[in-house]
């Protein structure tokens, strides 16, 4: 009773509201868990031992990649456009904003088919120069450091967005008051106006990240083939397994090629 008068009536409302949005977290993690006979902890001891490292060390990976090129980029552009006055700034502005109107995976195939292999300018680059396969070095598009690139290049307008707000709304008195001090243009930026702007840049950042973990977690459907391709082993026990927990379902049969 204590406690309650403690947090308050709002406070309660709002424990009582986080707890009703953990419940299908918490369903979710049971279910994972449960099973009887211990085939759950079965399953989960062999992917700690065959898969399960090399997923988490490849998804660290790529949101550490992501957080880094969304950043970079959404940061940069938002300084670029709010500070300096320039031809075509304003076209610039909503230009920039333009990723968010194409889903990732659109964008993700579209460079992949412009930048592989067999793409057009790989193509007119062995035209231009006469080369061969294996005589030249290109960044491999499906590659780790490719999709980092990729989600960083659609996702980068949640952290410009904020951090443009944020720099807009900087108090031009601090930024004059930087100047006095002997700061030029880039130390503004790098003591003044940034401290200020990094809860909004944080804000984005995490927008961004999510939206690369949900696009992780979307590739589906898969065979049973690619499953068995990806793990190494047979998987028909753990599929079986998972059916019956309905956590997976079947949606049919793969095109044949």
């Amino acid at each position: 009773m204590l406690y309650f008068q403690r947090v308050g009536f709002l406070g309660g409302i709002s424990l009582g509201a986080a707890g009703l949005i953990l419940l299908p977290i918490i369903a979710v993690v049971g279910t994972v868990f449960a099973g009887a006979g211990g085939n759950a902890w079965d399953t989960w001891a062999h992917l700690l031992r065959t898969a399960l490292g090399s997923y988490v060390l490849n998804t660290a990976l790529l949101v550490a990649g992501v957080a880094a090129g969304v950043i970079s980029i959404g940061v940069c552009s938002a300084w670029l456009v709010t500070a300096y006055r320039f031809p075509g700034q304003h076209a610039l502005e909503w230009a920039l904003m333009l990723p968010l109107a194409m889903p990732a995976y659109v964008m993700a195939y579209a460079y992949t088919d412009w930048l592989q292999f067999t793409g057009p300018v790989q193509e007119a680059l062995r035209t231009l120069t006469g080369w061969r396969a294996r005589e030249y070095w290109f960044p491999e598009i499906r590659s780790l450091g490719g999709a980092a690139l990729l989600l960083s290049f659609a996702f980068y307008p949640y952290v410009y967005l904020l951090a443009r707000t944020a720099f807009l709304d900087t108090s031009r008195g601090a930024l004059e008051a930087g100047r006095l001090a002997g700061l030029g243009a880039w130390g503004s930026f790098w003591r003044v106006a940034l401290p200020i702007a990094r809860p909004a840049i944080a804000a984005g950042t995490a927008l961004a990240l999510m939206e690369t973990l949900a696009i992780i977690a979307y590739r589906q459907p898969v065979t049973r083939a690619e499953v068995e391709q990806i793990r190494g082993v047979n998987v028909d026990g753990t599929m079986q397994t998972l059916m019956e927990r309905g956590l997976v379902e079947a949606a049919g049969r793969a095109d044949p090629l």
